[in-house]
């Protein structure tokens, strides 16, 4: 079967897939850490590869950037593939000084004033979506067992990367609690919640709104390791 933006059979997926934004980290992370890995995916360059991880199938796919793209990739796996659960892992800017480059969060929560959700679903939508308990708790516990310090949080989930207001991070940290931004958790969540499946977020921090400390996009595409490892750890 294939769908008008994955080209692959139910059986080239597996049940878990972890899911940057980059296609290229998707690569990355497949020719890295998988083992008898094939490409199930190349339409539109939004490359999806299937592997061994400690013996256990794993898919690893892109899902560009934004919510409206994340949502078409997450929904077609979830609903089309049998997907049962997607682990976003992506890079966020921090919007307080208590986080550091390359910090790994754990997302408690997305925050987004965006209307996918009340649009997908076609009611209202609270503007804080939670991920799955089970998959963030196994997430916490394969953390632990690396020996990788996360940190958790309310993550901010926007539709804007480039905002004409430069400081309402600041009000946005104090309204309502969130530590980071990114652009893809909130509608990962509502796909998982609509069609009841499973789904979390980790992040790694590579930028700061605050200090204005950056990470290049190699380093970005690259050197976010400990976050793919506690993912594939959870996995397994």
């Amino acid at each position: 079967m294939s769908t008008p933006h994955i080209s692959a059979e139910k059986s080239d997926i597996a049940p878990v897939v972890l899911m940057p934004g980059d296609p290229l980290r998707a690569k990355m992370i497949a020719e890295t850490y998988l083992e008898n890995v094939t490409q199930f995916n190349a339409v539109r360059n939004m490359f999806g590869y299937t592997g061994t991880y400690k013996g256990k199938a794993i898919s690893v796919m892109g899902s560009g950037m934004g919510m409206p793209s994340i949502g078409i990739y997450s929904y077609e796996l979830f609903k089309m593939y049998d997907v049962d659960t997607i682990i976003r892992i992506g890079s966020c800017g921090a919007y307080t000084d208590a986080l550091d480059l390359y910090d790994v969060i754990l997302a408690t929560g997305s925050y987004s004033e965006s209307t996918y959700a009340s649009v997908q679903s076609g009611q209202d939508a609270p503007d804080i979506l939670a991920p799955s308990p089970s998959v963030n708790e196994a997430l916490e516990a394969a953390a632990k067992d690396l020996n990788i310090p996360i940190k958790k949080g309310i993550i901010h989930s926007s539709d804007v990367f480039y905002r004409q207001d430069t400081q309402h991070f600041k009000r946005l940290h104090e309204e309502k609690g969130v530590i980071a931004v990114e652009m893809e958790s909130y509608a990962l969540f509502h796909n998982a919640h609509v069609l009841g499946k499973h789904a979390a977020c980790l992040l790694t921090v590579s930028d700061s709104l605050v200090t204005h400390e950056a990470t290049t996009a190699e380093e970005r595409q690259n050197a976010f390791t400990q976050m793919m490892e506690v993912a594939l750890s959870q996995a397994v």
